[in-house]
């Protein structure tokens, strides 16, 4: 007779119990590893990210490819370079963008900022604000400075009678971006002879590489042709003036192997280094050049974009770029966190994992740059290609919760750049601390909007940022190096709010524009209280007393006060409204009351069964065409933490216009917005935390954000949990 261990039953002594419960204990332990191991079995993060390489086998102008390393981009059609940008409406500009391209035109300098203020009383004292945007001042001043294209680089196609190919010229087109190791590969046919085009952008410069294989190299029918434009400094997404060939210089200077490239835009000036196998070519037009005739078939081009008028001792060549980028890549897929949902039996699995694996290629190429980016990121132009500070959560707050806090960490620095600019804001509307301006370029400045002056939602950004740093790194040397920032922050927020005696609590508004932009802050009644803001005070000025606390210094008691006192958000016929004040709420725009309980955690101020009610509101009634894309990931957020499961994954792929996510992982929005980061960003925060958890879940909970019926199995790892 045998026992469950295969030994013989025998009368057990003492110690003979101690060896049997010993034993026991191990084969526990054993089991609880394995099963551990199992559900934590390493994912295979090459095979993960290769199953969603971009594939294109047609020329696609609304969804172009691109490589970027959060400093510099390069957007290409399907022939690997610019080589037939699309002038049509709704489509995307083959751009070269970098984070130090900017331009300013000549005239806006006689611009005063001041001229674009106007007085607003609040509370009894007159506060000014950049509204006016009717006023040559204004509108100066909001289009400048604006990002530029820093050149277009395309192959030059001839045909044997020597006139140019147009896109129909080509066949059997195909393009792969692999992105395990960042690298496109574009093939097709041309004039019956193939073409093959390699292309990568360098991991830390801003260094463009490129080669071509093709009999056609050595006939002279194929070269690469680099061109420069005016900047067309205008609100939507095109960035290119060609019409103003006299408003700009292009020098070049020629030695064997190298060609140098000067550029000067009015203030603005750059290089482009190339380093080629090739020659330059003559050519009829003052700013266009063309790089051909190689010793054999092939072409290699290097084209290094600098601000630097000091040139490499040693530029990488092709071959070099190409390694150095497939090393990096490979670096991001194997570190931080990875999501595979193949073992799931929802058939939507794949596309919801071809959107977080493309959304990490994205973000990772324009969002985590040394500063916040623009919507559109280093793709193409929006709002002049300022940064948008409230949209900064929505591009970069993933990163830490994907173990890639470093990403977050470039822009972050960013805001201690700015600090004197934010402290004018504040000093000049008679706040302390700092306010952090809306839509700005480099030095901080807010531009004049009717809206976005108004905002405040962004104001404790930073804090939430610095927050998601020290959880990555709790040490004391992240506390002391946002200490500022955190500080600051703050000082305003607790200032901002003003103390009402007749209700004896702390209010916002009502000058102001809530995260649902639709209502006027501007003329009486205003906007009072917003319930996404009223709980990101509390949970921001909460968080900056532990950050003073960790530090050793006491909480500061003006800070709690604000954050115990702060208005409660409004409740009309059972659900919670966006304001307190009339018209209480609109069906369209953001609905982002409700993310007062699924961005933030639980501060004591929503009452779940009420968000409970109010998300089946919005729901069951909303005017979907005219939402955006981070409302998706959002609202998952909230249905996560209410324990609706099935629901937040069914608002990730909510099926609207608004929520489309194209071939090369950008969600479209609209013509002026043919991309939008921030969906990408949100969708890769939702996912986040829908598989990690957040604070104050159940460990034992492996996807607390996923249906637990079996329909979806998600393997994951290196996440960290959302606060």
């Amino acid at each position: 007779m045998s026992n469950a261990f295969g030994q013989s039953a025998t009368l057990l002594f003492p110690r003979d119990i101690t060896c049997l419960l010993a034993l026991l204990l191990g084969f526990i332990a054993h089991f609880w590893t394995n099963s551990e191991s199992a559900r934590a079995q390493a994912i295979d993060r090459r095979a993960l990210v290769e199953r969603h390489n971009m594939q294109f086998d047609r020329y696609l102008p609304r969804s172009p490819a691109s490589l970027g390393n959060g400093e510099f981009a390069f957007n290409f059609d399907i022939t690997g370079l610019q080589s037939f940008p699309s002038r049509e409406p709704g489509t995307i500009p083959l751009g070269t963008m970098a984070q130090w391209g900017w331009h300013s035109f000549p005239e806006s300098r006689k611009f005063c900022y001041e001229e674009t203020l106007r007085d607003y009383n609040v509370h009894g004292r007159q506060v000014s604000y950049a509204t006016d945007m009717q006023s040559d001042a204004a509108k100066a001043i909001r289009a400048n400075p604006h990002r530029f294209n820093l050149a277009r680089v395309a192959l030059r196609l001839m045909r044997s009678d020597n006139t140019r190919a147009t896109i129909e010229d080509l066949d059997d087109t195909r393009q792969t971006v692999f992105l395990w190791s960042g690298e496109a590969i574009s093939q097709f046919t041309f004039e019956s002879q193939p073409v093959h085009v390699h292309t990568v952008v360098h991991p830390e410069k801003d260094i463009l590489a490129v080669s071509i294989d093709s009999p056609l190299v050595a006939t002279g029918q194929i070269a690469v042709e680099v061109s420069f434009a005016y900047p067309a400094g205008v609100w939507g997404p095109q960035v290119d003036d060609w019409n103003l060939p006299e408003n700009h210089q292009t020098t070049y200077v020629e030695a064997e192997g190298h060609i140098s490239l000067s550029r000067t835009l009015d203030d603005t000036r750059y290089q482009v280094e190339i380093l080629t196998n090739g020659t330059l070519l003559q050519e009829a037009t003052p700013h266009t050049c063309a790089i051909g005739s190689p010793p054999d078939d092939t072409l290699e081009v290097a084209l290094h974009f600098t601000q630097n008028s000091n040139q490499e001792s040693q530029m990488p060549s092709f071959a070099q770029v190409r390694a150095e980028s497939a090393e990096s890549w490979a670096a991001l897929w194997s570190s931080g966190g990875a999501i595979d949902l193949s073992g799931s039996n929802d058939p939507r699995w794949r596309e919801l994992e071809r959107r977080i694996v493309l959304s990490q290629f994205l973000t990772a190429s324009h969002c985590a740059g040394s500063m916040p980016p623009q919507e559109t990121g280093l793709v193409c132009n929006s709002w002049f290609g300022k940064s948008h500070l409230e949209m900064h959560w929505w591009h970069a707050a993933h990163f830490p919760l994907w173990g890639r806090g470093e990403l977050l960490e470039r822009s972050l620095d960013w805001y201690q750049q700015i600090l004197p600019a934010a402290k004018n804001i504040a000093q000049r509307q008679g706040y302390a601390g700092v306010r952090w301006p809306k839509m700005t370029g480099p030095a901080g400045i807010s531009s004049p909007s009717e809206v976005g002056e108004l905002l405040i939602w962004q104001q404790p950004h930073p804090i939430y940022f610095a927050e998601l740093a020290y959880r990555a790194q709790p040490d004391r040397e992240a506390l002391q190096h946002y200490q500022e920032i955190v500080e600051q922050t703050a000082r305003f927020m607790a200032d901002y709010a003003y103390f009402d005696e007749a209700t004896q609590r702390y209010v916002l508004g009502p000058v102001l524009v809530p995260a649902q932009e639709c209502y006027d802050g501007r003329t009486p009644p205003g906007v009072l209280n917003p319930t996404f803001e009223l709980a990101y005070w509390r949970w921001g000025l909460e968080t900056a007393n532990q950050w003073r606390e960790r530090l050793g210094l006491e909480s500061d008691p003006h800070w709690a006060d604000v954050a115990q006192r702060i208005a409660k958000p409004h409740i009309q016929n059972g659900t919670y409204s966006a304001i307190e004040s009339p018209p209480f709420l609109r069906r369209h725009d953001h609905p982002s009351m409700l993310a007062s309980w699924g961005v933030l955690p639980d501060v004591g101020l929503v009452d779940p069964a009420v968000m409970r009610r109010t998300m089946k509101n919005v729901v069951d009634d909303w005017q979907w065409d005219e939402t955006w894309g981070w409302d998706y990931p959002m609202m998952a957020m909230t249905a996560a933490r209410l324990g609706n499961r099935k629901q937040a994954v069914d608002l990730l792929l909510f099926d609207t216009p608004k929520n489309e996510y194209l071939p090369n992982g950008h969600c479209r929005q609209e013509d002026r917005l043919p991309v939008y980061l921030p969906a990408n960003g949100g969708l890769l925060a939702a996912v986040a935390m829908m598989a990690a958890g957040w604070d104050g879940v159940e460990s034992t909970d492996q996807s607390p954000g996923f249906p637990n019926d079996g329909s979806w199995n998600v393997k994951h790892e290196g996440l960290q949990k959302m606060p």
